[in-house]
């Protein structure tokens, strides 16, 4: 009875706290130094807290350095180490502020929740430090003494780096990536190396991750596009080094059958003084393009109920007028293909996927990171009366749900990721589930694929044809009926979700800032937060990506400007320029008992509160 009693004042103490923060960021691309610095800084909260404490008694240039050193603390100790400066009385200082910010972020958790966020060897200290009381004088030698222990036991760069990783933690209480953490930037592995080690995290699965976690599982399609975006952008460290996935092989064979085509250079060059390597590069491009060509083939052939049979691009070839669908495709070569049987792979073909397929599905490192996206990802995640997705619920032009293989809407999104999950477990039990296998290039360019969001994906016609009316891939009709506040309102109902203060949050297509693109649509129902973090969307967007906050105050969109380098970050003790614009404030600051798990708490206190009135019933108060 007094467990129950204590549990029911537990409770209903927490359900009064604030809501805790959420971040949201997409379409990373493997840019890795600006997503490290703005999961650092917290897309401004952290600056937020420094400028509340400091504002009046630190200059600009103090609080610039000070919000650095929360960020990067170990790389200024070391800075200042190697100049001489590592004086005590600065460790003093900068003891006693940390601990003024985490005491901060730390107000609106109980302190049951800090204690179990709080790092090894340094708990006791840190649950001491941020508690104590300022005003009992009795123990202002006992807290400085801590203080000094901590700097002449040489222990001071190691608890800087335990609090200000706290800080950050307490922060942000939950994350949403919402897509698309893969291709084109040069370190997605170690932004996956992040995410692994964060607490409180989901991944709503973008085309791209998809396309990676196909290609770990052995789809041939799959690998051979991954290989060929990563040397279209010169990655293929990332894939060698970063994943120990060999491209000897298909250098070798490239190398040998291949010519020198310009339209497989990488991203950048310039093919009137292209060197050996990327003479090379565009050879490798061209294998694996070829070959990929013929798997997705294959696979077309086998799943008729794709409707994707004009997507079967080496049938749809003339190899005597040399023409694709009635187009002449001009001064071309196709070395490896065989006209009068396109899909059939040269045993050197084979041999090269083979030696591909057991590094994508042998690697430790692929495997931890695909089985994390595997954990803590899917197709879409209703978190706080938000519906999150990375691409969109596909629609007919009239408005009406895509059907596909009897599925539509939310239907469709939950086969989608039952079939991820059918293939995912016959990978792990070491068979294959060909037809779940299969369906990872539908969802990587499938019509109705809820990932992709367009009708076709037009990479040969922009290598082969060059009017660019070829080159057109059509977004789903999503992309205009999700400027109407009715249909947002629909999807969010038909997802179990509806109020006021409901909202679906995607990414997936590059919200456009320079020409006028607002990423808040349908009256503030949906907010698109791909705003073009990967740095080859620049030029088009105008600036470098969104991120959004949601904290107890209500929501606000962060438009960030591109970010030069950690580096650089250090050196010049500048942080990353955002755009805040607070689009939605709540007049009455949110609570935990607002929150999904404040519901699930107020559950809890219910059956609690029943068995308190049994017991009273039973006399046994």
């Amino acid at each position: 009875m007094q467990a129950a009693a204590t549990e029911v004042i537990n409770l209903e103490a927490i359900l009064r706290l604030p809501k805790g923060t959420e971040h949201f960021m997409s379409d990373l691309h493997g840019e890795y130094e600006a997503f490290c610095h703005i999961t650092n800084n917290c897309s401004g909260v952290i600056r937020e807290k420094v400028e509340r404490l400091y504002g009046q008694t630190m200059t600009k240039r103090e609080r610039d350095e000070f919000a650095t050193f929360i960020y990067y603390p170990r790389a200024i100790i070391a800075e200042r180490k190697a100049a001489g400066k590592d004086e005590k009385d600065w460790y003093l200082v900068q003891l006693h502020r940390l601990v003024e910010v985490c005491r901060s972020v730390a107000s609106k958790y109980t302190r049951s929740k800090v204690r179990k966020a709080l790092p090894a060897y340094f708990d006791y200290i840190i649950d001491e430090l941020i508690n104590m009381d300022r005003d009992d004088f009795d123990k202002e030698a006992y807290y400085g003494e801590i203080f000094t222990s901590i700097i002449e036991l040489g222990r001071a760069e190691a608890f800087i780096g335990a609090i200000t990783d706290l800080i950050k933690q307490l922060a942000v209480d939950r994350m949403h990536i919402v897509g698309d953490v893969y291709d084109r930037g040069e370190n997605p592995d170690k932004i996956m190396d992040l995410l692994i080690n964060r607490h409180n995290i989901d991944v709503q699965w973008g085309n791209h991750d998809i396309q990676w976690m196909g290609a770990h599982m052995g789809n041939e399609a799959c690998i051979l596009s991954v290989v060929d975006i990563s040397l279209k952008y010169e990655n293929a460290d990332l894939l060698e080094e970063g994943y120990g996935i060999s491209l000897r092989k298909l250098s070798t064979y490239a190398a040998e059958t291949m010519d020198d085509d310009p339209r497989f250079y990488p991203v950048g060059a310039d093919a009137s003084t292209a060197s050996e390597d990327v003479q090379l590069i565009a050879k490798m491009r061209k294998a694996a393009f070829l070959m990929q060509l013929k798997a997705e083939g294959h696979i077309l052939e086998r799943r008729p109920e794709y409707e994707m049979e004009n997507r079967n691009i080496l049938r749809q070839i003339d190899f005597e007028r040399m023409e694709f669908c009635g187009v002449k495709l001009g001064d071309v070569s196709f070395p490896s293909v065989d006209p009068q049987d396109p899909l059939r792979f040269t045993p050197a073909e084979r041999e090269v996927i083979d030696a591909l397929k057991r590094s994508f599905r042998s690697g430790e490192k692929l495997s931890r990171h695909i089985a994390f996206l595997m954990r803590c990802g899917s197709a879409y995640k209703i978190c706080n009366n938000n519906l999150i997705f990375h691409g969109c619920v596909p629609l007919n032009p009239d408005g009406s749900y895509c059907n596909f293989c009897g599925y539509e809407g939310r239907g469709l999104m939950d086969y989608c990721e039952s079939l991820v999950r059918r293939a995912y477990s016959a990978f792990c039990s070491g068979g294959e589930d060909v037809e779940a296998l299969d369906f990872f290039l539908y969802l990587w360019c499938g019509r109705c694929s809820p990932l992709y969001g367009r009708d076709k994906i037009t990479t040969f016609e922009r290598l082969y044809i060059d009017d660019p009316a070829y080159h057109k891939e059509h977004d789903n009709s999503y992309y205009v009926f999700c400027h109407q506040k009715a249909f947002c309102e629909k999807v969010l109902r038909d997802f179990g979700i509806a109020g006021k203060y409901s909202h679906i949050v995607n990414g997936h297509v590059p919200v456009k800032a320079k020409q006028g693109e607002n990423p808040v649509k349908a009256e503030g129902k949906l907010i698109v937060i791909d705003g073009g973090f990967c740095k080859a969307y620049h030029e088009k967007t105008g600036i470098a990506g969104y991120t959004l906050v949601y904290n107890s105050h209500g929501l606000r969109l962060c438009a960030h400007e591109p970010f030069d380098s950690i580096e650089k970050a250090i050196e010049q003790r500048s942080d990353i320029h955002s755009e805040v614009t607070v689009f939605e404030t709540r007049s009455k600051r949110l609570l935990v008992r607002d929150t999904d798990t404040g519901k699930a708490l107020l559950e809890q206190l219910d059956g609690l509160k029943y068995l308190l009135q049994k017991y009273k019933e039973n006399n046994q108060y």
